[in-house]
């Protein structure tokens, strides 16, 4: 179970890195418009379209990826996204990956394996009471809005990009938990369950909105600025809400050592992904 849990994460976050890349040709492109608006600009774009084909494929391998294995193993794999996006990227563009971006997917690799090893996470629930669901919501869903609301036009487009993608982290780690749940639901008593389930629409609507929080922290700044509170707070929030709703466990105690070092292995190579892709993107230009 576990086994499968992992290679479907891992198959999930390769898909999600063909998404993004398309979605993000594509929201480059709109020059206005925001919301509602900037969606219906997006449509009309093929790229657009391709990208969705491959987050909805994300989607597909996420749900038997949470379905068999804890919140706190599976979304941390999709930091994964990043490099393989730029390692698609880079024979797209008929270009080289340059050293410092082979040396920054060996530090997310690396980090993240040590994270993993050293955090061993482990959990077989995937329901949850009401007693935990509702502050759960009323705290994610109300740091989302604080984040919108920061993110307001008067702000830099640095940190209008940041503030956009922590709350489109945010709904992605509550989209995650919301679909554990509905999934869960599915495996044990079929497709009616599944239907009438309200975390079904829950994770369905929270989704939307993560997608469309997304799409503008795209367009609001550039992808060093959006890219690693997206990463870092996806896998943070996805492993708070594993242990609060779902009881997962993770070692602690000195464990926290090796745990941190790899947090920081991941965010230094994050940061300088961000930073090499930009570069490759104007050769290729």
């Amino acid at each position: 179970m576990i086994v499968l849990a992992v290679v479907s994460a891992v198959v999930g976050a390769a898909s999600n890195a063909v998404g993004t890349a398309f979605q993000r040709k594509a929201a480059s492109s709109v020059s206005r418009g925001g919301g509602l608006r900037l969606l219906a600009a997006l449509v009309r774009r093929p790229a657009w379209m391709i990208g969705i084909a491959g987050v909805t494929g994300a989607a597909l391998f996420q749900a038997l990826a949470l379905v068999n294995g804890p919140m706190a193993l599976v979304q941390p794999l999709f930091i994964l996204e990043l490099p393989f996006a730029l390692l698609i990227a880079v024979p797209l563009m008929r270009r080289r990956l340059p050293a410092a971006g082979w040396w920054a997917v060996g530090a997310v690799v690396t980090g993240l394996a040590v994270v993993l090893a050293a955090a061993a996470p482990e959990g077989t629930r995937n329901q949850a009471g009401m007693d935990r669901w509702v502050p759960v919501l009323a705290l994610v869903l109300g740091a989302m809005a604080m984040a919108v609301v920061l993110a307001r036009p008067s702000r830099s487009s640095l940190f209008r990009a940041a503030a956009l993608a922590t709350a489109a982290a945010l709904g992605n780690a509550l989209t995650a938990a919301l679909m554990k749940s509905a999934t869960g639901r599915f495996a044990q008593a079929g497709l009616p369950a599944f239907l009438t389930s309200w975390q079904t629409y829950g994770f369905a609507l929270v989704g939307v909105c993560a997608l469309l929080l997304l799409e503008n922290s795209l367009q609001a700044g550039s992808l060093a600025a959006s890219q690693p509170a997206l990463t870092i707070g996806d896998a943070t929030m996805s492993l708070a809400l594993g242990v609060a709703l779902f009881d997962e466990r993770i070692r602690t105690g000195w464990w926290l050592v090796p745990e941190l070092a790899g947090a920081f292995l991941i965010l230094w190579g994050v940061v300088r992904l961000t930073r090499v892709v930009p570069r490759l993107v104007e050769l290729a230009h």
